[in-house]
């Protein structure tokens, strides 16, 4: 018999994980929480947080540094490293100190160890209590629902291994010392964000993407200003470019770049090579085979759109299954499992509506089909553009090469996609999100009467130049 019964056992302390135990305890369910390494998970304690907290220090350094255009006479600015490296301690434990309390707040406990499903844990319909096996440790948990949170592990590229001066992105932003020279490997979101970084602060960064462009998920147009940006910050870009020959030591790196077929290509030698080649799923621990759970062609735990697994009675969310590796996305989906546990119902996510937001400079948010996708996928697209010089706010706040375009279908007005770069794109981006959530079109945007000066006037100018009345442009 197991030594402890639950109603909910949530396996990781992420964004995923301690969301759906808190949504499972307000719905009434006793709910446990294992984690084998820090409350907060990956995004609080190594990834998003912390670089947010050290691009954060690197966008006050730019604001400094461009003060004289705004009349103020600035000198003597000086980069304590380890004090900005201070701060995103600080910034980490007060947000992870709040988790925890949270979860103490919900009655939900903490168990830390690693954790696995039992053979046949999924043997029950599912909802009679301790249908779901668990064991952490020497100790066997039940519970008639099991949520698995556990994120996701680091990837390299191939022939590389990690370790010495080859390091991965949460690494990179925990470095004790500034580097001098950097170069990062892959020039998606983690890449971009790392790169404009410490290229502000200091370091010399060589950016290297094996696709064609910088941030190559996101749309073409907006591809092009990023990169544009993140040039004006010094950071050596190169795209369609692979990287061989990688040398390791304690102390540095040397490699060779740009080879086509013929050999050739450039050598470089810097403090840290910085691999930021996307994440796995991390699902070795927790005994998916034995316990009947099924895992897609990618490795990814399948899942239908409550997040229920193969396995009756256990859900999988965040970075085990299959959509963008957000970590508001997680959340989202830990809400899901645990009300879907619960007995209520449940609305599958729009995978595609999740915004997606990147902390480089110039910002990045985004959120649906890009104009490609969409013609791609047969639309009638139109689409509307419109640069923040051409509002008030981009001249006021200082960014007039920001740009704002919607990708929207022709005949019913629907808005398919958004995109947005420059200042504050990442919060502007949320009007379009909730305005497809909304149901309304590009047409309802340009209607709807925005606050001057801001940028968001931007946001209703491009609306309106898909919907053919332009008025500022």
């Amino acid at each position: 018999m197991a030594e402890s019964s639950y109603d909910t056992i949530v396996i990781g302390a992420g964004p995923g994980g301690y969301v759906a135990a808190i949504r499972a305890a307000q719905l009434g369910k006793k709910t446990v929480v294992i984690e084998r390494d820090k409350v907060g998970g990956r995004c609080l304690n190594y990834a998003c947080i912390p670089a947010k907290a050290v691009l954060r220090s690197a966008d006050m350094l730019s604001e400094i540094r461009e003060a004289g255009d705004y009349g103020l006479n600035v000198s003597g600015v000086e980069i304590d490293y380890a004090a900005i490296q201070a701060r995103r301690e600080k910034v980490v434990s007060t947000l992870t100190g709040g988790v925890g309390g949270l979860l103490k707040k919900n009655g939900i406990e903490l168990i830390e160890g690693e954790a696995s499903l039992l053979s046949g844990a999924g043997g029950g319909n599912g909802n009679a209590a301790g249908a779901v096996r668990v064991l952490v440790g020497d100790t066997e948990l039940a519970a008639s629902s099991v949520i698995l949170a556990a994120g996701s592990v680091k990837r390299t590229i191939p022939g590389v291994e990690l370790g010495g001066a080859v390091i991965g992105t949460e690494e990179a932003w925990a470095l004790a010392e500034l580097p001098a020279r950097l170069a990062v490997v892959g020039a998606g979101a983690s890449g971009a964000e790392i790169a404009s970084g410490f290229a502000r602060l200091g370091s010399e960064v060589i950016l290297l993407e094996m696709l064609d462009r910088v941030l190559p998920t996101e749309d073409a147009d907006i591809s092009r200003l990023a990169e544009r940006g993140l040039k004006r910050q010094g950071i050596d870009i190169h795209t369609a470019t692979p990287v061989e020959g990688v040398t390791a030591t304690e102390t540095s790196v040397r490699f060779r770049y740009g080879a086509g077929a013929d050999g050739g290509g450039e050598e470089a030698e810097v403090d840290y090579l910085v691999i930021a080649a996307g994440r796995g799923p991390d699902v070795q621990a927790l005994g998916l085979e034995q316990a009947g759970v099924e895992l897609d062609e990618r490795g990814l735990v399948k899942v239908d759109g409550a997040q229920r697994t193969s396995a009756a009675g256990v859900y999988a969310i965040g970075d085990l299954v299959h959509g963008p590796a957000l970590a508001h996305k997680a959340s989202d989906e830990g809400i899901i499992a645990a009300e879907d546990a619960a007995g209520l119902a449940t609305h599958p996510l729009a995978y595609e509506d999740i915004p997606r937001a990147t902390f480089c400079t110039p910002n990045v948010g985004s959120f649906g089909l890009t104009e490609e996708q969409a013609r791609e996928q047969g639309y009638d697209v139109v689409t509307g553009k419109v640069t923040y010089g051409a509002v008030g706010g981009g001249t006021v706040y200082g960014d007039r090469t920001g740009l704002v375009k919607i990708v929207g279908e022709h005949k019913y007005g629907e808005l398919l996609g958004g995109h947005i770069v420059g200042s504050r794109a990442t919060e502007l981006i949320q009007e379009l999100v909730n305005v497809r959530a909304l149901e309304g079109g590009f047409s309802e945007v340009a209607h709807t009467i925005h606050g001057h000066p801001t940028l968001s006037e931007a946001v209703m100018e491009a609306a309106r130049a898909a919907d053919g009345w332009l008025i500022h442009g």
